[in-house]
């Protein structure tokens, strides 16, 4: 019996597990864009944090269609530059921006058994923190998508030189993911953002050269890999916030001390919920 919306996750046939993602492989950004505006309609979605290479993402969706759904994360902590750029995407480039928030809920618990600035504590305190304020939210803005395209390039990072144009998203019920600029260079970007005059961070021309949540990003310095300023007390080099970690066959498993922070923080979330509930 041939899947349908109701027997297949979103509606995802599960034949693009197969050649049609091979193909997808293949296309140019813009043509890749098209083909997911043109199949999903609303039910595709430009996800992005107003990067550079998000911007360029956002061009070229918009070239085809100038209402293309646009979600970002905003985790609470972004620096004001991030906002500044997100205020020109809807005034300059008129585009509406669905903008996603944190659970209050999850953050109000985290806060307060671990502070404000839990990420310097521990690795597993900063994943914990990066899943609240982005890793949920983001589960929760993709319940009703199919498709979903970031802006990743192969060369932005130790842990991305694998990934493809099209992929199977099984961390989001097996949905669409694309990365339209995985085969570009950061030169190519930054020559198609000038080029078109597309607004970008003024973070950038401090010496950033990845932008993230204020109090976890830095410029880097001359040599560094370009994402060497996020987190950049911890050890680990891959740099990466758990957003773009757990494709190919399901969640990654994460470190026992995440798991166990975890749990402790739908306790407190659980135990807060009782006590309002029940007046006390």
């Amino acid at each position: 019996m041939a899947a349908t919306a109701t027997t297949w996750p979103h509606g995802l046939d599960p034949q693009l597990d197969g050649p049609d993602l091979a193909h997808l492989d293949g296309l140019p950004a813009d043509e890749l864009l098209a083909w997911a505006i043109g199949r999903f309609g609303d039910r595709f979605a430009v996800v992005t944090s107003f990067q550079a290479e998000g911007m360029v993402v956002l061009d070229l969706a918009r070239r085809v269609d100038p209402g293309v759904r646009v979600l970002t994360l905003d985790t609470g902590r972004l620096p004001e530059e991030t906002y500044e750029v997100i205020e020109a995407v809807r005034t300059g480039l008129g585009l509406e921006v669905e903008v996603i928030t944190p659970d209050p809920a999850d953050v109000a618990a985290m806060v307060a058994r671990h502070g404000p600035n839990l990420f310097h504590k521990d690795p597993a305190l900063r994943r914990l923190c990066c899943h609240v304020r982005k890793v949920a939210p983001l589960e929760r803005a993709l319940a009703g998508v199919e498709a979903w395209s970031t802006g990743l390039r192969r060369d932005g990072g130790r842990a991305r030189g694998g990934i493809a144009k099209a992929e199977r998203d099984d961390a989001h019920g097996g949905i669409l993911k694309l990365n339209p600029l995985a085969d570009w260079t950061r030169e190519q970007v930054w020559a198609y953002v000038r080029s078109h005059r597309l607004p970008v961070s003024s973070l950038y021309s401090q010496g950033y050269t990845s932008i993230g949540c204020a109090p976890c990003t830095r410029p880097t310095q001359a040599g560094e890999d370009e994402r060497a300023g996020r987190w950049w007390w911890e050890a680990d080099q891959d740099r990466e916030c758990g957003l773009h970690t757990r494709l190919g066959g399901g969640p990654a498993s994460p470190d026992d001390r995440f798991s166990a922070a975890l749990g402790r923080l739908r306790a407190d979330v659980n135990a807060r919920t009782w006590e309002t509930t029940n007046g006390c």
